[in-house]
């Protein structure tokens, strides 16, 4: 029996951007430390996640193995931890830089489907390209 991810992430599967960056660090999972969950799919139980839809989309989350949730930028620096994305990983969890990172990150997250519709149909073809 597979053991639970470290780090499941909940993230919007019907962003291009959102697509691209799970499909890189699905490529970064050899050892299954990642679990992915689309918080668009009809099936997906807010109740068994605890998590709402609206909080998912609002800012990617991610449960930790304990049970704990993180929100915004500490997902992506856990991630790309376990990804083995050292240096990104250390950048993203400096104290002194989440004062401009979170706010940074919950404005793009508030504007993510504009940007998608401009940009992500092209970041999507390059991660499918490059990371397939």
């Amino acid at each position: 029996m597979p053991s639970a991810p470290e780090l499941t992430l909940y993230y919007d599967g019907q962003c291009p951007l959102c697509q691209a960056e799970i499909e890189f660090l699905q490529t970064r999972n050899a050892d299954g430390k990642l679990g992915f969950v689309d918080v668009t799919q009809a099936g997906f139980d807010a109740q068994a996640h605890h998590i709402s839809c609206d909080a998912a989309m609002a800012q990617i989350h991610g449960r930790l193995a304990n049970g704990d949730y993180l929100v915004g930028v500490p997902v992506f620096a856990q991630a790309y931890k376990l990804a083995k994305l050292h240096k990104l990983a250390w950048l993203l969890s400096r104290p002194w830089l989440q004062p401009v990172l979170q706010p940074g990150y919950v404005l793009f997250a508030k504007h993510r489907q504009t940007l998608s519709k401009r940009f992500g149909p092209a970041v999507l073809r390059f991660s499918k390209r490059f990371f397939h």
